[in-house]
């Protein structure tokens, strides 16, 4: 193998553990962090959280009903094969979702 083949392959093992350089170490994935992070993409969607990339906040209250709906079909899809914890997130990131949205479309 080459020099150059060899940084490669260091290159591409650092960038799927997140040690890049200037890379950020990503949660474990799991049920509750994927529960989470569609929370946070409503969150951005309904303008209550800045984008990420940007820092601005920009209102799409069509892209917040979409990740509110997908949350809704995990739910029903997942129903019964939850832990008590991982329904309890799912049902009260629900709530709160739809409550926020409700007051953004009435506003």
């Amino acid at each position: 193998m080459s020099k150059d083949e060899s940084m490669e392959k260091n290159k591409e093992a650092k960038a799927e553990t997140g040690e890049e350089k200037g890379s950020v170490p990503l949660p474990q994935v799991t049920f509750s962090t994927f529960v989470l992070s569609l929370n946070t993409s409503a969150l951005v969607h309904m303008g209550v959280l800045p984008e990420p990339g940007s820092g601005e906040t920009v209102k799409d209250v069509d892209l917040a009903k979409h990740t509110i709906d997908t949350l809704a079909m995990l739910k029903e899809k997942t129903e019964g094969n939850l832990t008590n914890e991982e329904q309890a997130l799912v049902d009260n990131i629900l709530y709160d979702l739809r409550m926020r949205f409700v007051s953004l479309v009435k506003a």
